[in-house]
């Protein structure tokens, strides 16, 4: 029998079932899955300025993950702070100068590691599981994916693996409490005309979507 039509139930049930479901990207329910929470900074504990405008609460989950890159340089501070001042410059980059109600994307990952809450709101969507913030990150997919900026340029070299374990535990997350299937975690460029997110980290795309799964699973 094709594995699509198995029943969820039967099929999903024992540790055989679970290892299939992960190779075939299938998702377990979510009271059945382990639940990690990462840490996550949220807008208020980074400092934050107030939105310009009234964002917008969407009535339903994400169903994909972006992942971006800044284009910023690759500092070497791996610092909170520096990761709380990157928030910043952001923010005040998106709102001012592209004229955005706030930060484009939802969460930002530091090269330090850290993972900060981008646009005000969606660290509570996000815990909810059922409902997520409009972005601003990529024209076509702000209401339904989930946009993750990774600070840095990755054009010609790859993150660093501080900043690369923390992308795999929060794609992790966001696709557990959204029951996202991991083969949904895209770059910026497959839905817009962009280098973004750099071709090293494009390139590693399918080991994210690999890692992502196996620590659905763990």
């Amino acid at each position: 029998m094709d594995i699509a039509h198995l029943p969820r139930r039967g099929f999903l049930r024992g540790a055989a079932g679970i290892a299939v479901a992960g190779a075939a990207g299938l998702l377990l329910p979510r009271a059945a899955r382990a639940v990690t929470v990462p840490r996550i900074y949220s807008c208020a504990e980074w400092g934050a300025r107030p939105p310009a405008d009234a964002l917008t609460t969407l009535d339903h989950p994400a169903n994909r993950v972006l992942i971006h890159h800044i284009a910023c340089p690759n500092s070497t501070d791996y610092s909170l702070a520096h990761a709380f001042q990157v928030a910043r410059d952001d923010q005040h980059d998106h709102i001012d100068n592209n004229g955005w109600s706030d930060t484009g994307q939802h969460f930002t990952v530091s090269r330090g590691g850290y993972r900060l809450e981008g646009r005000h709101g969606s660290l509570d969507a996000l815990r909810g599981g059922t409902t997520m913030i409009q972005g601003a990150h990529c024209p076509g997919q702000n209401t339904n994916a989930i946009g993750i900026e990774n600070e840095g340029t990755y054009t010609s070299v790859e993150p660093p693996q501080t900043q690369w374990a923390s992308l795999v535990a929060l794609c992790a997350y966001v696709c557990r409490q959204y029951g996202i299937p991991v083969a949904e975690i895209k770059g910026h460029r497959d839905f817009y005309n962009t280098e973004c997110p750099g071709d090293r980290l494009y390139a590693k795309l399918p080991r994210l979507r690999e890692e992502v799964a196996r620590a659905m699973l763990s």
